[in-house]
């Protein structure tokens, strides 16, 4: 009876203080599925956010509260979990065709979900990690439906990016005096070349490429076992999801570059990445962003965090944030 209660406990996310405040978990149906999508904000007024989570498969809303209060107050945030992922994964629904073309077809029914619901001409868009992936496309595909696009540990070419990767934590390694991981990692070095491997990522969490200020892995623990957002079976339906659909889309990423798919957008283009990022390597999100033709766009990089910034230096970013949509808005008067 206990375990039947946690599978099936009722989900929600906690209340927002204000006569127009806005805090709501709910499945929507997109595209012939169902999405789950949490929105937060102190006043349904502000503009709007809708983030991309990466992965693939990935969700971060079990414990993405805790970063996002400081955005909450100046910004209605939409977060959702992309068809097979979380609570987004359906038991007897068919993912052995899923792809990125279907992710985006997807974010942008779920933006016109969004923009009618909050009466917006075009909300922001920001994608994470793999859903930079997801976030360029649609951006090129519907620049009109989104004010700018922002990449936080953008993807690149990803045989530059782990090739990075991987000579960062060697470098680390050798530092460290573990001859074990070096020689363990030195093994990979042609298969990673040519494209057949990723540096191991428990080796990259382990010399700083991940996260430096946070415990990601943490997050997620402390986010299945606590968060309101979650219970049992969503647990079960996120690694479920993870199993079934991460592997391919990976494997579609991987064969599909994005640098020879998306090379110019007609929106304005910010890539933010931590100094340490050797998740989505910074020099080879670099080298894509300086190849990328856009109206305006900025290249940032924060100084003491990894691959999530936007966690990692919280207020930092908070504070970019809000100085950038300034100056987007003021480009967007123009």
């Amino acid at each position: 009876m206990f375990i039947l209660l946690l599978l099936l406990f009722p989900t929600w996310t906690p209340k927002i203080d204000g006569e127009n405040s806005i805090a709501k978990l709910e499945s929507i149906e997109i595209n012939g599925t169902e999405l789950e999508v949490m929105v937060r904000g102190v006043d349904r007024n502000n503009p709007v956010i809708i983030f991309i989570h990466g992965g693939p498969g990935c969700s971060e809303i079990p414990y993405v509260r805790k970063y996002q209060d400081v955005l909450e107050e100046h910004f209605t945030i939409v977060h959702y979990d992309q068809r097979g992922s979380g609570k987004s994964y359906r038991f007897f629904e068919d993912y052995s065709t899923i792809s990125s073309n279907q992710h985006v077809e997807d974010l942008l029914a779920l933006t016109d979900y969004v923009r009618n619901e909050f009466s917006k001409e075009k909300v922001l868009l920001i994608g994470h990690s793999y859903g930079t992936y997801i976030g360029m496309k649609a951006a090129d595909k519907s620049p009109d439906k989104y004010a700018a696009y922002i990449g936080i540990g953008q993807v690149s070419n990803s045989i530059n990016s782990e090739v990075d990767s991987l000579t960062y934590t060697i470098s680390q390694a050798n530092e460290a005096g573990n001859q074990k991981d070096v020689d363990k990692l030195k093994l990979l070095e042609e298969s990673i070349k040519k494209g057949e491997e990723h540096t191991p990522r428990d080796m990259v969490r382990k010399y700083g490429g991940a996260s430096r200020l946070i415990d990601d892995n943490m997050d997620y623990y402390k986010g299945f076992l606590t968060s309101p957002e979650y219970n049992l079976l969503d647990v079960i339906r996120f690694l479920r999801g993870i199993s079934v659909t991460q592997e391919l889309l990976l494997d579609e990423e991987k064969e599909n570059d994005i640098t020879t798919i998306v090379n110019s957008l007609e929106i304005p283009l910010y890539v933010v990445m931590g100094k340490y990022d050797y998740m989505t390597s910074t020099n080879a999100a670099k080298a894509y962003y300086d190849n990328v033709e856009a109206p305006m766009k900025e290249f940032i990089v924060f100084a003491k965090s990894a691959h999530y910034p936007q966690f990692e230096e919280k207020i930092i970013f908070r504070d970019w944030l809000l100085q950038t949509w300034n100056g987007i808005e003021k480009y967007e008067r123009k």
